[in-house]
């Protein structure tokens, strides 16, 4: 039903919008709750036990972060008598809040729903959880102040490793693109103490990224790396684009997926924090082994040709090609 839909999407937009908007822990806590319940029937559309499954683990990990969020506002509330987000004082309000918009997001330790999850739903829907609903956390992290540094960068770096040693295990493409999610959000936390405008850049290039990434595997309505290996057939200059694309996520040189990773390792040297630049750098290898894995069944294997598949390409959905193609390009080429 189009009315459902469009109420349940402009309920995602308001609750995001709120949580931007808010100054006050009891409003961007609101936000949080609108944009879970307006994404909890858009998972569940497909009557599939899997699709089912996924949204009740998203609805419970969810709740659980939103109520350990309500509760450390209110315990800062209690304890200094302020609301207001920017100002912060408590280190056990702050710690609570930092761990609470880590479960929302998917941050290791507590990454283990979201591969779960998003094997669970369709493409369109995982597109939408993997970017749009990391944008309100995002904004509450970037306005607290005066964290404890090493909660941090303990996050960043267990989100880096885990992102990339859960990856290698993998053959179904959401689960991978789910631990490159928790991959590239150590990234982001990894920097955000000293520099939130490297956090920015970072998110954003992730969204182009993994935009694109969702629109060419919808376009091959591919879901494991066996049924990418004969896609070639189906789309042939689609096959030639993707290996860019998932090299970019992998962040290797010339493409835009390496500005990002550029620039915090350049930051975090400046800040003599070269070990820890060091660890990151090669948790990143990590990643990048199961995005050239991916690379290498898609273009460098001959796979059997199947005839019945050549013919789709031809006629694939228009609705889809000038996203792809916007998306694709500045992947490939922002840097």
């Amino acid at each position: 039903n189009p009315y459902i839909l469009a109420t349940l999407l402009f309920g995602l937009g308001l609750g995001t919008t709120i949580t931007f908007a808010s100054s006050h822990w009891l409003l961007a806590w609101m936000g949080l709750e609108i944009n879970t319940l307006a994404i909890i029937p858009l998972m569940a559309q497909h009557h599939h036990p899997r699709a089912v499954e996924a949204t009740t683990k998203y609805f419970l990990t969810q709740a659980t972060a939103a109520a350990m969020l309500l509760f450390a506002s209110t315990t800062n509330a209690w304890l200094t008598g302020q609301w207001d987000i920017q100002q912060m004082s408590h280190p056990f309000p702050l710690t609570l809040i930092t761990l609470a918009l880590a479960l929302k997001i998917g941050l290791a330790p507590m990454h283990t729903w979201l591969p779960e999850v998003l094997q669970g739903l369709d493409l369109t829907t995982g597109l939408v959880l993997s970017t749009w609903q990391k944008l309100a956390p995002f904004a509450l992290l970037l306005q607290i102040q005066n964290v404890n540094p090493t909660i941090l960068v303990t996050l960043g770096l267990a989100s880096t490793l885990v992102g990339g040693w859960g990856g290698l295990n993998q053959t179904q493409l959401r689960k991978v693109l789910a631990y490159s999610s928790i991959a590239h959000l150590g990234w982001m936390i990894l920097i955000l103490q000293y520099s939130p405008s490297l956090t920015l850049l970072a998110l954003l290039t992730y969204f182009v990224m993994t935009f694109s990434t969702f629109l060419v595997f919808k376009l091959n309505k591919s879901t494991s790396i066996n049924a990418l290996a004969i896609s070639w057939t189906k789309a042939p200059i689609l096959t030639s684009l993707t290996p860019l694309v998932l090299l970019s996520l992998g962040g290797l040189p010339p493409l835009t997926g390496f500005m990002p990773k550029w620039l915090i390792l350049q930051e975090l040297a400046k800040q003599d924090l070269a070990p820890l630049a060091t660890l990151a750098a090669l948790s990143a290898l990590l990643s990048l082994y199961f995005y050239l894995r991916i690379s290498y069944a898609m273009t460098l294997t001959m796979s059997p040709n199947n005839l019945t598949g050549v013919t789709p390409w031809r006629f694939s959905s228009p609705q889809l090609t000038l996203p792809l193609a916007i998306a694709t390009t500045a992947t490939v080429s922002l840097l």
